[in-house]
C-alpha cells in the first residue's frame, strides 16, 4: 500500500467554545435513543408501542413478544451498530487522508467485500459469519489499498472519488458477472448488496460487536498519533509520530469496522461519508470536539443517528408491508448523494482545466492509415459477431439470410442476432462521440457521460417507463431516456457552470447524480418486481439481449445527426476545446456553442442507453484513444472514437455472449472489466505528469 507524505489540505480547526460539547452531545444521544424507541415500534406486524412495552416489561403474549425480541430489537442493534462504526470509520479515514471525502465507500471497501464474498459465493461452500467477515475484511481492504495508492494520500479528492468509483465499477461488474453466471449459488448476495438492517435474532450483531470494539478501542489509542498528522507529515515527525505505520495502521483499523458493517449489514453507501461531514461544523466550534477522541464517539452518534433515521423516515413515508422491501442502504445512498452534490457546490474549486495541447498533431498520412485498419478491424469484428454465439454460422448463412433464401434455424438465429450486433455498434459509436463532445466543451479529460451521471438518469428514465408502462415501444423508451438524461444533464451541468466547469465540481457533482440516480433504479426495481433481481442487474449491465430492429432505428437516426453535426462544426468544436478567450476573440458564442454540443451528448447518451443499457467508460476511452493516435484535431478525433467505441462495444458483446455460451453476459459489464484498468492507468499517469 502506497502511504505516502504529503502536505496538509488543511488546518486543524480553532474552536471557538470551551464548553457546550457535553450538552450537544447529551442532546445527540437523546436523539439517538429516541430514533430507537420509535424504531422498534415500526413494521408489518400488528406490534405498536403498547405491545412493545409490554414485551419489554415481561407482559406481552408470545407472539407479539417473538416480535419485538427476534426482529424489531435486533433490527434497531444493527442499526446502531452499523451506523455507529461507518460514522466512526470514515471519520479515521478522513482524519488521515486529510481528505473529506475519503469514507468506505469512495474507497470501494463495500465493492472489495462485495467481490470477495460473490467469489466465495460460487463456490457453494456456506461459510459461518466470522469467516464470511475475514473474507470481506481482506476483499475490502485490498479494494482500499489500491485506491489509497493509485490515488495517493492528501493528493486531492476528485482524484480519491474516481480511482475509488472506477474500481468499484470494475469490481461491482465482475462480481455482477458471477451473479448471473452463477444465479444459484450466489443467490440472495445482490439483495444484500442493496444493504439492510433486519435481522433474524441477535446472533449476527453479538458477533460483529467485539469486532467492532476492537476497532474503535484501536482508534482512540492511535487518536493522539492521529491528531499530530493533522499538523503536518514534518511536523508530526517532528513530534516523533511515525506517519507511514500511523496512516497504516488507521487504514486497517477503520477498515476493520467498516467490513464488521459490512457483513452485518451489508454495503450501507454514504454513512461513513456524510457523519464526519456533520460533526465538522461542531469541531470548529467546540473545543471538545477538536480531537479525534473527542469527535470519533460524536462521528459514531451521528451515524447512528443517520442509519435508524434513514429506517424510521422510510417506514413513515412507505406503507410497512412495502418498506420491508426497502433496503436501508438504498435510502441512505439517496441521502448521501444529495449530500455530495450539496458538498460539491459549496465546496471551493481551485482545480484548473486540463491542458489540452500537449499531443501533437499527426500526419495525414498517419490519420489515413488508422482509420483504413480500424474499418477493415470494424468489418473483421462485424462478421464474427454475426457468425459467432450459442450457434456457429457461415458467411454463406448469412448471405443467404440477406436474400431471404435461410432456413428457419438459421433466420431465427440471424433475425435475433443481427439486432444486437446493430445495437452494440450503434451504441459504442453514440457513446464514443458523446464522450468526444463532453470532453472538448468542459475541457476536463476524465469526463463522460458514466461518470457525469448523463447514462444514469437516462438509464431512470428509461426503466421509470418500462416498468410503469410495459407495452411501451422502442421511441418511447427512447424518449423517456432522453428525458431522464436531459433532466439529469441540467442538473449536473447547471450546478456545475459556477466558475467555467470546474474538474473537481463537475466530476463530484456528475459522481453525486450518477450514485443517485443508481438508488433510484434499485428503489423502483424493489418496489415494482422485488423478485426479480435478474431484470435489474440485466438493465444495469448494459445487455444487447432481446433488442429488435425497430429498437435500434431512433440511436441510427441520432447518431447519424450526430456525426454530421461535429463534422460541420469541428473547427467550432477545436476552438472550444482550447480556453475561454479564443473563441471569444474570434467572435464565437462561447454560451451557445457548449450549450449545443452539450445537448447533443445528452441525445446520443439517452439513446444508445435506450437500446442497450448502461454501458460505461467507452465516452471516455474512445475519445482518449482517438487523440493518441491522431492528434487532438476533431476532424480526425471524432471519425476514429466513433469506430473505437464501435470496435470496442461490438467486441465485448461478442465475448460476452460467446466465451461462456449459453450464458451470457451484458456488454456493459465487459466494458467495464476492460475499461477499469485504462481508467486507473490514466489516472496514475495525470498524477506523474
Amino acid at each position: 500500500m502506497a502511504v505516502t507524505a504529503t502536505t496538509p489540505a488543511t488546518r486543524p480547526p480553532t474552536a471557538t467554545s470551551r464548553t457546550g460539547a457535553a450538552p450537544v452531545t447529551a442532546a445527540l444521544l437523546l436523539l439517538v435513543v429516541a430514533l430507537a424507541v420509535v424504531d422498534i415500534t415500526q413494521g408489518t406486524a400488528a406490534v405498536g408501542a403498547p405491545e412493545v412495552w409490554k414485551a419489554l416489561t415481561g407482559r406481552a403474549d408470545p407472539a407479539d413478544a417473538s416480535v419485538v425480541v427476534a426482529s424489531r430489537l435486533p433490527r434497531m442493534a444493527a442499526g446502531l451498530l452499523v451506523g455507529a462504526v461507518l460514522g466512526m470509520a470514515g471519520a479515521a479515514l478522513q482524519a488521515v487522508s486529510r481528505n473529506v471525502l475519503a469514507s468506505p465507500d469512495t474507497l470501494s471497501v463495500n465493492a472489495g467485500s462485495y467481490f470477495a464474498l460473490g467469489l466465495a459465493s460460487v463456490t457453494g461452500v456456506s461459510l459461518p459469519l466470522l469467516a464470511s467477515s475475514g473474507l470481506a475484511f481482506v476483499g475490502g481492504l485490498a479494494a482500499a489499498a489500491v485506491v489509497l495508492g493509485l490515488s495517493g494520500l492528501g493528493t486531492g479528492t476528485v482524484r480519491l472519488v474516481l480511482a475509488g468509483s472506477a474500481l468499484t465499477l470494475g469490481l461491482t461488474a465482475v462480481t455482477e458477472g458471477l451473479l448471473l453466471l452463477f444465479p444459484q449459488q450466489t443467490d440472495g448476495i445482490y439483495h444484500w448488496n442493496q444493504g439492510s438492517i433486519a435481522q433474524n435474532g441477535f446472533d449476527g450483531v453479538l458477533q460483529m460487536l467485539p469486532v467492532a470494539v476492537v476497532g474503535l478501542v484501536g482508534l482512540l489509542l492511535l487518536a493522539r498519533r492521529i491528531d499530530a498528522l493533522a499538523l503536518g507529515d514534518d511536523a508530526a515527525r517532528g513530534l516523533g509520530v511515525p506517519v507511514r505505520a500511523t496512516r497504516l495502521t488507521a487504514v486497517v483499523l477503520a477498515a476493520l469496522l467498516s467490513t464488521a458493517a459490512v457483513t452485518l449489514a451489508g454495503p450501507i453507501g454514504f454513512v461513513g461519508l456524510c457523519a464526519p461531514a456533520l460533526v465538522r461544523p461542531l469541531a470548529r466550534r467546540f473545543r471538545g470536539f477538536t480531537r479525534t477522541r473527542g469527535s470519533l464517539p460524536l462521528a459514531g452518534l451521528t451515524g447512528a443517528a443517520l442509519v435508524l433515521g434513514s429506517d424510521v423516515v422510510l417506514r413513515v413515508l412507505v406503507p410497512s408491508d412495502v418498506a420491508v422491501a426497502v433496503p436501508t442502504g438504498v435510502v441512505t445512498s439517496l441521502v448521501g448523494a444529495l449530500f455530495l452534490v450539496v458538498m460539491a457546490t459549496r465546496t471551493r474549486d481551485t482545480a484548473a482545466a486540463a491542458e489540452t495541447d500537449r499531443l501533437r498533431i499527426r500526419s495525414r498520412g498517419v490519420f489515413l492509415t488508422t482509420t483504413a485498419v480500424l474499418v477493415v478491424v470494424l468489418v473483421g469484428v462485424v462478421i464474427a459477431a454475426l457468425l459467432l454465439g450459442d450457434a456457429k454460422l457461415l458467411l454463406g448463412d448469412v448471405l443467404n439470410w440477406a436474400q431471404g433464401r435461410a432456413g428457419r434455424t438459421t433466420a431465427f438465429v440471424l433475425d435475433t442476432r443481427v439486432p444486437r450486433v446493430l445495437a452494440a455498434l450503434l451504441a459504442g459509436a453514440a457513446l464514443a462521440l458523446a464522450g468526444t463532445l463532453v470532453q472538448a466543451v468542459t475541457r476536463n479529460p476524465l469526463a463522460e457521460p458514466g461518470i457525469l451521471g448523463v447514462s444514469g438518469g437516462a438509464a431512470l428514465g428509461a426503466v421509470l417507463l418500462v416498468t410503469t408502462v410495459p407495452m411501451v415501444g422502442s421511441w418511447g423508451v427512447a424518449g423517456a431516456a432522453f428525458a431522464g438524461a436531459a433532466a439529469s444533464s441540467v442538473l449536473v451541468f447547471g450546478l456545475a457552470a459556477k466558475d467555467g466547469f470546474r474538474q473537481n465540481r463537475l466530476v463530484l457533482v456528475g459522481f453525486g447524480v450518477a450514485t443517485g440516480a443508481s438508488a433510484l433504479i434499485s428503489l423502483l426495481i424493489i418496489l415494482t418486481d422485488p423478485f426479480n433481481a435478474i431484470k435489474a442487474l440485466t438493465w444495469l449491465s448494459g445487455s444487447t439481449y432481446g433488442r429488435t430492429l425497430p429498437d435500434v432505428v431512433p440511436l441510427a437516426a441520432v447518431l447519424a445527426v450526430g456525426v454530421v453535426v461535429a463534422a460541420a462544426r469541428r473547427t467550432e468544436l477545436d476552438l472550444v476545446s482550447l480556453d475561454e478567450d479564443t473563441p471569444r476573440l474570434l467572435g464565437l458564442n462561447l454560451g451557445r456553442g457548449r450549450l449545443g454540443f452539450l445537448a447533443l451528448a445528452v441525445l446520443l447518451s439517452a439513446t444508445a442507453v435506450a437500446a442497450a443499457g448502461t454501458i460505461g467508460f467507452v465516452g471516455l476511452v474512445a475519445p482518449h484513444a482517438a487523440r493518441a493516435l491522431v492528434g487532438r484535431q476533431h476532424a480526425r478525433v471524432v471519425p476514429v472514437a466513433v469506430l473505437i467505441g464501435a470496435v470496442l462495444v461490438c467486441v465485448a458483446d461478442l465475448v460476452g455472449r460467446t466465451v461462456i455460451a449459453p450464458a451470457q453476459l451484458g456488454a456493459g459489464l465487459m466494458t467495464a472489466v476492460i475499461g477499469t484498468p485504462y481508467f486507473l492507468y490514466l489516472l496514475v499517469r495525470s498524477r506523474r505528469g
